[in-house]
């Protein structure tokens, strides 16, 4: 449909211009001329299977393009005129230059769009007689390539350099990268192809890569919808700037039905020369009879192959039906033994449904009794255990208590003891101190000892000097002379000072006598304190100890009947947990078994299905065995060849051709299609496959010459042709 709308606005644009008289000329309708016998045999066979509706469409766009054959003749030899009118000013004394510019442009559009379209119809012709499969030596698609070219550099403008002025289209094209992101493969593949060195040979690489890719519409059109950049690269009035460009636009859709193989390595692209060879498109009007004889030859041929293929299909579908009838008497035995199977099935079946009726019916009754009995010992278990907890619990408490009490008692212990330990360092104080005074006071009575001999002995010596002043007295006891009183007197008053002195010595050692006394017994009663003490350190002490034993003793009394409560309760937990599982397991059991009883009402419903089939079984049989019979009594060999004929148009009405965009990968190895690997259409099942996939060739009914065909599809037709010829 995108080939005829694109051909009706070619059309629309070109009758818009207003018809032209034929020329001496005239275009090689070599196709329009075989177009009724070709339609006549598209009639009777079908147009020989897929190709029909892309037939019709390519026929349709080759007629609509045909219709402006005259136009194409006068743009055809204006070319090189307008092409050349660049360099003559188109000035006259009327028109102004403006306008005259305005219509050169114009011209030179027509003739372009013109040339576009003659190109497009005869390389669809030949793609179509070629089996829609060209290569790099088609010459309709080289002249293709240069008008295409021709219109990217349509009032391209020239970039200026330090070497001249230099007109490329690779920088519109590479524009295209942008606007399209799934082009980018193409881009980036035509910079790095090697040995091109201009950007006209990559702007040519991109092409062929392009429509290699059946993108070139595509391409085309996002770059024309984007006139906005497209005025920094072209002046105005240029082809892709104006209506012009979405008409060509147009054109390009209908060459996504052509397979073009290109090979770029090798090829010098920038050095080839774009000139337009117009031989392909004109002929001497003396030549059409013998191409009008060509094309009846053509169609005799070609239904002469369609009637032998017509034949051959019938012999192969009367061997096919032969062959059903084989596998229909087969496939009844097997019938007929299946349900013998099933019978026996069935009777196994139901066997089996008894027998786990019965077990299902004992278990049941088992599980029931476990579960109660289960559920009864948990209870008591509960019992005894809650029972056992509360009594370890109240002997945790009371223990408890008693630990703290004693550990109380010990506090107070504690501290009584410390209270002794600073009276027995106070009393050693005591004692270390009334030690020190006794040594002072010894020390000084020594002393006062010392004064007392050295006082006995100056009394003496004075006793001793009296009694030689009293023998030097007279007998009235007076001295005799002065010297003498004055001694006497002195010897009395020295008297009289030790006398004083030693009463005083005296008291002062009766006074150290008795502080002697007194500090020997105190002495003896700090004595006999500090034993005491340290009787009463040594009680305190060992009730202490025995108080601690004791406590540690309990303590670990305690702690061993605590590891034992520990471990009951561990225990404990254990049953309680084991019992849960039991309790677990049982709830499984009884799911089980109730699924197991779901299960034996599915079997049931599955038995009762089972009978049903069989008796359905049982009527297809019969149904069979009677269709069977009356085939063979009531087929002959003209309704088998009406049978075939109808099986072979509805085959071939079923088969449709399979466009590009619907197939991203190989529908036999699934591998993704790309530049490198590309699709290519089976001419038997119209589906898209590889290279390597669609490798073989043969000649179809449809097609003069040998065709690609998929690997499925030759092997089915050699099968078919040689159980044909056997």
């Amino acid at each position: 449909m995108s080939v005829l709308k694109m051909a009706e606005e070619a059309e629309d644009v070109n009758n818009s211009s207003g018809d032209s008289s034929k020329e001496s000329y005239e275009i090689l309708e070599s196709w329009q001329e075989t177009a009724g016998h070709d339609a006549d045999k598209g009639k009777a066979a079908e147009e020989g299977g897929w190709s029909a509706p892309i037939l019709s469409l390519a026929r349709k766009a080759s007629e609509s393009l045909t219709s402006v054959s005259g136009n194409a003749l006068r743009s055809a030899a204006a070319v090189s005129v307008g092409l050349s009118g660049k360099q003559q000013p188109a000035t006259s004394e009327n028109n102004p230059p403006k306008t005259a510019v305005k219509d050169h442009m114009a011209v030179e559009r027509s003739n372009l769009l013109n040339m576009m379209q003659l190109s497009v119809k005869v390389l669809i012709q030949s793609a179509v007689s070629l089996g829609r499969s060209l290569d790099s030596h088609s010459l309709p698609l080289q002249q293709f390539l240069v008008v295409l070219e021709h219109c990217l550099k349509h009032a391209l403008k020239a970039k200026k350099s330090f070497i001249g002025q230099n007109k490329s289209f690779w920088a519109p094209l590479e524009l295209v990268e942008k606007l399209c992101p799934e082009s980018a493969d193409i881009a980036a593949s035509a910079r790095d192809l090697p040995g091109l060195k201009t950007c006209v040979g990559r702007a040519r690489a991109w092409l062929h890569l392009a429509l290699m890719q059946k993108k070139v519409a595509d391409y085309m059109k996002a770059l024309i919808e984007r006139k906005d950049l497209l005025s920094e690269f072209y002046e105005p009035g240029a082809l892709l700037l104006e209506e012009e460009g979405a008409v060509v636009v147009g054109l390009l859709v209908g060459l996504n039905v052509i397979d073009a193989n290109l090979c770029l390595k090798g090829e010098d692209l920038d050095s080839q020369v774009g000139v337009i060879d117009f031989s392909l498109y004109f002929k001497d009007p003396q030549s059409n009879e013998s191409h009008k004889d060509d094309g009846e030859m053509t169609a005799i041929l070609d239904q002469k192959h369609y009637i032998e293929e017509l034949n051959r299909h019938l012999s192969c579908t009367v061997t096919d039906l032969q062959a059903k009838l084989d596998s229909l008497e087969k496939a009844n035995s097997k019938l007929i033994e299946e349900m013998a199977a099933a019978t026996d099935r069935i009777q196994a079946l139901e066997e089996e449904q008894e027998q786990l009726r019965e077990e299902n019916s004992s278990i049941k009754q088992s599980s029931e009794r476990r579960v109660e009995v289960t559920k009864q010992d948990s209870e008591v278990e509960l019992e005894t255990y809650r029972q056992s907890r509360q009594g370890l619990d109240e002997m945790y408490n009371e223990v408890w208590k008693q630990y703290k009490e004693e550990k109380r008692i010990h506090q107070e212990l504690q501290k009584e003891l410390e209270l002794q330990v600073g009276m027995k360092q106070e009393m050693e104080l005591a004692m270390k101190l009334l030690a020190k005074d006794t040594h002072d006071k010894q020390d000084t009575l020594v002393a006062l000892r010392q004064q007392l001999d050295e006082v006995k002995t100056i009394n003496l010596q004075m006793f001793n000097k009296a009694q030689v002043l009293r023998s030097c007295t007279g007998p009235l006891g007076a001295p005799n002379t002065h010297a003498a009183r004055a001694a006497y007197v002195n010897k009395k008053s020295l008297v009289q000072q030790k006398n004083e002195i030693i009463t005083q010595l005296e008291e002062k050692i009766n006074q150290m006598g008795s502080a002697m006394k007194q500090m020997d017994e105190r002495m003896q009663s700090s004595e006999q304190g500090r034993k005491e003490a340290s009787e009463k350190d040594q009680d305190m002490k060992q009730e202490l100890t025995g108080k601690v034993e004791a406590l540690q003793r309990q303590l670990t009394d305690l702690d061993k009947h605590c590891a034992g409560l520990e471990n009951q309760l561990k225990s404990e937990k254990e049953q309680r947990q084991d019992l849960q599982r039991e309790i677990h397991r049982e709830r499984d059991t009884t799911t089980q078994l109730r699924t197991q009883l779901q299960q034996v009402g599915g079997l049931e419903k599955e038995l009762s299905d089972l009978k049903d089939e069989k008796k359905q079984l049982q009527k297809i049989c019969e149904e069979q065995e009677q269709a069977l019979q009356e085939m063979g009594l009531h087929l002959s060999q003209s309704k088998l060849k009406m049978e075939d004929c109808k099986e072979v148009n509805k085959a071939l009405k079923g088969q449709a051709w399979l466009k590009d965009d619907e197939a991203a990968q190989c529908k036999q190895c699934q591998k993704e299609f790309s530049i490198a690997r590309r699709k290519h259409h089976c001419r038997n099942c119209g589906d898209i496959y590889c290279n390597s996939c669609s490798s073989n060739e043969l000649s179809l009914p449809s097609y003069p010459k040998a065709v690609r065909v998929c690997d499925t599809c030759h092997t089915f037709l050699l099968q078919r042709s040689s159980s044909s010829s056997s």
